[in-house]
């Protein structure tokens, strides 16, 4: 994105021991409500507001990004690769072509109005914001979760494993959202520039949620993945609530989650597919998950199933913050490890490293702390450049 005059304010974040507690932040513009600052180099937007304008603001305070993503998803990766689906053999723009086909009338009107609203400020096509939008069905990842007996003091941690793709260069648009949806509950979301679904987010309400992807490709007649983690960081004030919005939609492929809710210490996995539906308490055998512990939710495939259990075993009843994402080192992370992020759900603290531009996995990069709570409560810097609010672009109702 194009540099901005700043103003340089400090901050303090309350991080666990260990990470560094003052940091540098600085506010790079406003739109409406919408405000994107610079946390020790991290971009991190603040959206506010109906679907639309939030959509709006994300467009217009990364522009640059969500332009230069999507032109090389859709325009050099998607023209480059070839994925096969069944007998066929498609490009990638081909098969995302497809799928939003396929999903168009399970998908929600606010969500195609945030895209909608994404295009608009960013100034591209909304065919082509769309497009972008359904690239994360097909994700794949691991995820846990310890909390009472597994950790020193009883604390729930969750942690993240995205892997995916990062010679798709998505982590060079990597992005914090603070989003405060008209109506909803307020979120952030893990993400990249110009997506507005989620697969890593918390809210206020300390509820945590991550996703792994599966099988059963072609099965897309169902709502987004992407669009549901949306709905449960911005509708479930409770567990339950999460696993309702799950329960009651209509899915797609096969899909795992890890969801937790610090105001119970309670977790859950979950496996959400169009023809399935199961939730797995924490110390329950599954025949997919044949090594669970106690107060432990273990999320994976394979070997790396394998060395994420026998991790959570040999530290059993010590878990802190700083252990904790040591629990998400490789090969419990792919070389294709796109972000690790950790999460704190009671406090609202997180840590987040993201895969470098050298193609480093995340999980081999520096975390960088936050705290949902200190930046929801923070305000733009009112000196800060401000990009005109255009009614014709950004209407208050969010409509044309």
């Amino acid at each position: 994105m194009r540099l901005l005059p700043v103003l340089l304010f400090y901050a303090t974040l309350f991080v666990s021991p260990g990470f560094p507690a003052a940091i540098r932040a600085e506010t790079v513009a406003r739109c409406g409500a919408g405000w994107l600052e610079r946390v020790d180099g991290y971009p991190v937007l603040h959206v506010k507001g109906t679907p639309y304008e939030m959509g709006y603001q994300h467009g217009v305070l990364l522009k640059d990004h969500v332009r230069e993503n999507s032109r090389y998803l859709l325009d050099v990766k998607g023209e480059q690769e070839t994925l096969e689906w069944g007998p066929v053999r498609l490009k990638p723009r081909q098969l995302v072509e497809l799928i939003i086909q396929t999903q168009k009338r399970f998908v929600p009107d606010w969500y195609l109005e945030e895209i909608r609203g994404v295009a608009d400020g960013a100034g591209v096509p909304v065919a082509d914001a769309r497009l972008a939008n359904f690239i994360p069905e097909m994700f794949h990842c691991s995820g846990f979760a310890v909390m009472n007996s597994a950790t020193k003091d009883g604390t729930l941690y969750h942690g993240r494993v995205l892997d995916y793709a990062i010679d798709w260069r998505l982590q060079e648009h990597a992005v914090i959202i603070v989003a405060e949806p008209a109506g909803g509950i307020p979120f952030v979301n893990v993400t990249y520039a110009g997506f507005v679904g989620s697969v890593t987010g918390m809210n206020a309400r300390h509820v945590s949620i991550g996703e792994m992807g599966g099988g059963g490709v072609g099965h897309w007649e169902g709502v987004p993945m992407a669009c549901l983690v949306r709905e449960v960081l911005q509708r479930a004030g409770t567990l339950d609530d999460a696993i309702r919005i799950f329960r009651d939609s209509p899915r797609t492929c096969q899909y795992f989650y890890v969801i937790a809710d610090a105001k119970t210490n309670r977790a859950v996995g979950m496996e959400a597919s169009w023809n399935a539906f199961f939730t797995i308490e924490p110390g329950q055998h599954h025949e997919l998950l044949p090594k669970p512990a106690k107060d432990a939710v273990i999320l994976s495939a394979g070997d790396r199933y394998d060395e994420l259990a026998r991790r959570i075993a040999a530290d059993h009843g010590s878990f802190t913050a700083e252990t904790a994402i040591r629990l998400m080192d490789r090969p419990v992370a792919m070389k294709s490890n796109l972000h690790n992020a950790l999460f704190e759900p009671k406090s609202t603290r997180f840590w987040v490293a993201n895969a470098g531009a050298d193609l480093q996995p995340a999980a081999e990069r520096p975390y960088q702390a936050f705290q949902l709570t200190d930046l929801l409560g923070r305000k733009p810097d009112p000196a800060a450049p401000e990009i005109p609010w255009t009614p014709t672009a950004c209407p208050a109702n969010g409509q044309r």
